[in-house]
């Protein structure tokens, strides 16, 4: 069975301008990236280093009537906003993006009292990072245009609700760069208001991941991620987030982590291997007999953007898990048709 330290809380996932190693079960006071004193060979200006540094934050929530996702990421040399509603009952796919040149924004170093929002014309997207009230939320207004309809979004994770045990990795790329990941998933309330329609989320039934990403990440960026969440047989919610990226060493610590009514089980690591074919399945699978996963995707959402001398990916299907995971007590968990979504990122920037 893999076993994974977990280490003591502690302020930063920097020690004397080092970045260490570890998994931990609570949030950091502050990441900034920036302490570390060295993370190339030779000296690079403050400017330099920080327009390395990509950040993010993302959610993902589901219940019976909806899927809903949503990213705010600053990549320095521009600003990338994403939502995505799939209405369940219709079948249909709502997606509004915006690309802003620049960072506009700057992603909060601390979850515990922060917020980060971006604020355009015909589009609101606000992210209130709250820990110290056992809380996130997310508020979203989009006006409609010819294409598609008005959408508004005000939700909150209940992290009060059900205590969860959250994720927070720090994981090498090499001795002086490092990514850190926060992971967390919870039930979630309030309300969404689309097309004429209203849809409120009882916790009860609707879950939500939520994840803050902040990394010197490699140039080229090359990950994929999977996630889902959802009810077993014994109606418990289940909840995985699994990646496999770049990092230096990742069998002692990674960011992939499954949840059951909010007990954490770390997991190892993965190798997603996509099929071939024009419609491939993903297949998930760890050496430790944890993991044995294939996600169908089932709605294409597919981006690409080219900047300057840059250019991205990025593949983001939804779609339905089928398989099994195992947890820290050795039980096996079926997952049947289980709503996700897998993500693969190609990043030159």
């Amino acid at each position: 069975m893999y076993i994974r330290e977990i280490q003591p809380p502690r302020p930063a996932p920097i020690d004397n301008g080092k970045p260490v190693q570890g998994t931990w079960t609570s949030a950091f006071n502050e990441v900034d990236l920036l302490d570390i004193k060295k993370p190339y060979r030779f000296p690079v200006p403050r400017w330099i280093r920080n327009a390395r540094i990509k950040e993010w934050e993302s959610f993902f929530i589901q219940d019976d009537n909806l899927i809903l996702v949503a990213i705010l990421c600053n990549i320095k040399i521009c600003c990338y906003a994403s939502v995505i509603l799939y209405d369940k009952e219709n079948r249909e796919r709502l997606w509004f993006k915006k690309i802003i040149p620049g960072s506009g924004w700057h992603m909060p170093h601390s979850l515990r009292n922060t917020s980060v929002y971006s604020r355009s014309w015909g589009f609101f997207f606000r992210i209130h990072n709250w820990l110290d009230a056992n809380t996130v939320k997310l508020d979203l207004d989009i006006e409609p245009n010819r294409k598609r309809p008005s959408f508004t979004a005000h939700v909150e994770f209940g992290l009060r609700d059900e205590p969860a045990i959250p994720m927070a990795v720090s994981l090498l790329f090499s001795e002086d760069r490092s990514m850190y990941a926060y992971k967390t998933a919870a039930p979630v309330r309030g309300d969404v208001v689309f097309g004429g329609r209203h849809i409120s989320l009882n916790p009860a039934s609707a879950t939500g991941i939520f994840c803050d990403f902040k990394g010197f990440y490699p140039h080229p960026l090359h990950s994929q991620w999977v996630t889902s969440l959802g009810y077993d047989a014994s109606d418990r919610r289940i909840g995985f987030s699994l990646a496999e990226n770049q990092a230096k060493e990742s069998f002692q610590n990674n960011e992939n982590a499954l949840w059951v009514d909010g007990k954490l089980t770390p997991l190892p690591p993965v190798k997603i291997t996509r099929s071939a074919g024009s419609d491939p399945e993903w297949i998930i699978q760890d050496m430790e007999g944890m993991v044995d996963l294939v996600f169908t995707p089932k709605e294409p959402v597919r981006f690409r953007m080219n900047l300057f001398l840059s250019n991205s990916y990025y593949d983001s299907p939804l779609g339905l898990f089928n398989g099994v995971v195992v947890n820290s007590e050795g039980e096996e968990i079926q997952i049947k048709n289980m709503c996700g979504l897998g993500e693969n990122l190609f990043l030159r920037v």
